[in-house]
C-alpha cells in the first residue's frame, strides 16, 4: 500500500493526497494553526477510515450470511489526549444497520467479528485507545 501527500504551498496548511489506488483527497488544518478549514483534518480522516473499514466488514459479513442488508451507517465519536501527541484515547462506533428481516444476532456477530478479527483499523487503534461499539437494527 502506498500514498503520496503533497503540501499545497506557502501560506497554507493544505495537503493533497494521492492513494496507491489512484484516488485523491484533500486535507487542511484549522485557522488557528494556519489552515483555511477547506477540507477535513488528517485525524478526522483517520477516524473516517476506521468507520469505513469496520462498516465494510459488517456489510460483507451480513451479505455472505444472506441477510437483506440495505443500509449501514457508523457514527463515530472519539476523545483525544490533552497533550502532544494528541492520540485517540477512546473511540465509540455506533452502527445503524437497516434491512428486511435482519437477524439481530447475525448483525451483532458481524460487528463483533469486525472488531475481533477483520478490521485492521480498529485493531491498530486499540493498541492506544479504548474501542467500544453499539448497534441499532432498523427494519425497512
Amino acid at each position: 500500500m502506498e500514498c503520496k501527500v503533497t503540501w499545497q504551498g506557502a501560506g497554507t496548511m493544505a495537503f493533497a493526497a494521492e492513494t496507491g489506488s489512484g484516488h485523491q483527497l484533500q486535507m487542511d488544518g484549522p485557522p488557528d494553526a494556519g489552515g483555511k478549514n477547506s477540507a477535513a483534518r488528517p485525524m478526522e480522516l483517520l477516524l473516517a477510515g476506521t468507520g469505513g473499514c469496520s462498516a465494510f466488514d459488517v456489510v460483507l459479513i451480513l451479505q455472505r450470511a444472506r441477510q437483506a442488508v440495505s443500509g449501514c451507517e457508523v457514527a463515530l465519536t472519539a476523545e483525544r489526549a490533552e497533550v502532544e501527541p494528541k492520540v485517540f484515547t477512546k473511540i465509540n462506533l455506533h452502527f445503524t444497520v437497516k434491512g428486511k428481516d435482519l437477524d439481530p444476532g447475525k448483525v451483532s456477530r458481524a460487528v463483533q467479528l469486525s472488531h475481533e478479527k477483520y478490521c485492521s483499523a480498529t485493531t491498530m487503534l486499540a493498541k492506544m485507545a479504548e474501542i467500544t461499539y453499539s448497534i441499532d437494527v432498523v427494519e425497512e
